[in-house]
């Protein structure tokens, strides 16, 4: 790594290339290795932004694992994998590491096809145990990967464990009883300080019991001493356990329980770690207590530790954002729900883990019983909501696309079955930038639009947003939803308040000649503009907002395919979803019969790598030079200039 004199000097790091060469290392080195790889990670997300503070909190645990098991052949999971620029690093991809989160650079999470150091993708939470287990069991029926199958360790959060999928996997490898390890990374802190039973009994664990060294630890696992000492040991097992350890959860779904272990100690990390590395038989739960943002005062001293930052000056942490022309899609959001719930006391709102995100945390501030934090658990969350709604509340079940998806069951048994008036708002809908694939909201369309009595609907700017919150609190026929995205709003004058929408009725926006575009949510600025490069051309186009995807607007919709040679849909979402139910619309009325020319703009049939939202929505086709080329070509003009791929 070539210095420079705005990055830390990391004499130690600058020689390790990978983590075989941390072997051998002693204790003190390796401290000195933990020391320097925090600078680095501080000075690489300063320059890219990123997830800063969970992976400050795992530097020493990253460095001790890779330092006594064999990765890439011992299988190192890391769950949520936000917390993995350290071991990114640490793994061969340093000189690649101030390309995080960017086009064609690291992603932000682990990725099986970046690293064979990363074997499993964990973008969404809760999913390491299980897949640990999977690799354990494949190890022993005979599964031959390259590099070949060794030891499972999954790093999972205390936030992560909140789901119940973390539970099913213990419990079935308690069952199994195979040798893996699941390292319990509690800070106390997820994005959101965790909620719930859970994280109060993690709290009792190690308030009420002593941080372990290794001779502590070696007491408190019978299995690990040698063999002449275990018959006494075993008399005292009980004692032991209740004096010194607070696993009974964990011991009962089968693990042996070591902890709570200092985190940010190398020699007890290293201690405990070998040993259980030397000597263990079945499924092991190592409690470690670590600080998210540790070693950087300004991800220590911020709210969410530093969760997720923009660029920032590595001296003062002062983040460097752009000054925002139009207020936020979240924050609009926010601000109608509360104006609706001073209007109706029956209105509460429901999140998973992600009040700061969806903006839920404004709501909490005004109707703190009214609103509920469920952990992350959206399974439980989309449920809870359906007993809200049944019991004669309101419930806003607030979620980011991705995030909704893991609670589909819950959506068509629990809600569409029995048409409870569920209100679904769905942030980030679309492509959303530096994520990445992960947390993309390509699909949600597709999936509520294709179940019955549901009503879908997508805002084509703030005020539209606004208006949608209105409908959405007062539609009580069934459940509803409403989609929006990521980042600022279009700068359009906003109403007073919200005025309940005509549940099926799209809007015009401008009448045209020849061909009709369709837009479903929020590329209708981009239409717009693209309808200008048109008209310049002499061809203006008819423009209206379909505003709902479900039930759709048959009236205008047949109107716009009579009146004109093309019609073009466009929407912020994958296959299957509104073009495709507007495409139904017109084959069932037979309009295909007499020469409609008919296209619809969706995201491809790829998942679309990391990059700034407006170069996807350009890989994707669907800004406003490729909106005006799909005309032009759909109606057979000609083209001037360059051949578009």
């Amino acid at each position: 790594m070539p210095p420079s004199a705005d990055r830390p000097n990391t004499p130690l790091l600058d020689t390790i290339a990978s983590p075989a060469d941390l072997k051998g290392l002693s204790n003190r080195q390796l401290r000195q290795i933990a020391d320097e790889l925090r600078q680095e990670t501080i000075s690489a997300v300063s320059e890219t932004g990123g997830h800063l503070g969970a992976g400050l909190g795992v530097v020493e645990l990253t460095v001790a694992l890779h330092a006594v098991f064999d990765t890439p052949r011992d299988r190192l999971i890391w769950d949520v994998s936000h917390q993995s620029y350290p071991h990114k690093i640490l793994t061969g991809r340093r000189d690649r590491i101030r390309t995080l989160r960017m086009k064609d650079g690291l992603s932000g999470f682990t990725k099986r096809s970046e690293s064979a150091y990363d074997p499993f993708g964990a973008a969404h939470s809760s999913t390491s145990i299980s897949a640990a287990l999977g690799f354990t069991m494949a190890r022993d029926l005979g599964g031959a990967p390259d590099p070949a199958l060794g030891d499972a360790i999954a790093v999972i959060g205390d936030g992560s464990m909140s789901a119940g999928m973390a539970f099913e996997a213990m419990n079935n490898a308690g069952h199994l009883k195979k040798r893996m390890f699941v390292i319990l990374n509690d800070n106390e802190m997820s994005i959101a300080p965790p909620t719930g039973a859970l994280s109060s009994y993690l709290s009792r664990l190690y308030t009420e019991a002593p941080f372990h060294d290794l001779k502590a630890a070696a007491k408190s696992a019978v299995g690990f001493l040698p063999p002449p000492f275990q018959e006494g040991a075993k008399r005292a097992k009980h004692m032991l356990k209740h004096m010194a350890m607070g696993g009974t959860l964990f011991e009962e779904l089968g693990f042996s329980y070591l902890g709570p272990i200092d985190g940010h100690d190398m020699e007890a990390l290293m201690s405990v770690l070998r040993t259980v590395h030397a000597r263990a038989t079945g499924p092991m739960l190592i409690h470690v207590i670590t600080k998210k943002g540790k070693g950087y005062a300004p991800a220590e001293g911020a709210a969410d530790r530093g969760h997720a930052t923009a660029k920032f000056d590595m001296v003062t942490g002062k983040q460097a954002k752009a000054p925002s022309n139009a207020p936020s899609y979240t924050k609009v959001f926010a601000n109608a729900l509360i104006d609706e719930g001073l209007r109706d006391d029956k209105i509460v709102a429901v999140t998973a883990a992600m009040p700061d995100g969806t903006g839920l945390n404004l709501f909490a501030e005004r109707f703190p019983k009214r609103c509920f934090d469920v952990g992350i658990a959206e399974q439980h969350g989309v449920t809870f909501c359906a007993g809200l709604a049944a019991g004669g509340m309101k419930p806003f079940c607030t979620l980011y696309s991705t995030f909704l998806q893991r609670g589909y069951d819950q959506v068509v048994h629990d809600v569409a079955i029995q048409r409870l008036p569920v209100r679904f708002a769905i942030d980030r809908a679309g492509l959303v930038g530096a994520d990445g694939a992960t947390h993309a909201g390509s699909f949600d369309v597709a999936f509520l639009a294709n179940l019955p009595g549901f009503v879908v609907m997508a805002a084509a700017d703030e005020a539209e947003l606004v208006h949608m919150v209105a409908t959405a609190a007062a539609h009580d026929d069934g459940p509803i939803a409403f989609r929006f995205p990521r980042g600022e709003g279009v700068g359009v004058d906003m109403p007073e308040r919200g005025t309940p929408l005509e549940i099926g009725k799209g809007r015009m926006i401008q009448t045209g000649a020849r061909v009709a575009i369709l837009s479903f949510g929020t590329r209708l600025a981009e239409v717009m503009e693209a309808s200008e490069a048109l008209t310049a051309r002499g061809i203006t186009p008819t423009v209206a907002d379909a505003r709902f995807a479900k039930p759709l607007d048959r009236d205008l919709i047949l109107q716009l395919a009579r009146d004109h040679e093309a019609l073009i849909t466009i929407e912020e979402g994958a296959i299957g979803g509104f073009g495709s139910h507007v495409a139904q619309l017109l084959a069932d009325e037979g309009v295909f019969d007499h020469g409609l020319k008919f296209r619809s703009m969706v995201l491809p049939d790829v998942f679309i790598d990391q990059s700034s939202p407006a170069d996807m929505y350009a890989t994707a086709g669907m800004n406003a030079a490729d909106i005006e080329h799909k005309v032009l070509s759909t109606l057979g003009v000609a083209q001037m200039g360059a051949k578009r791929a």
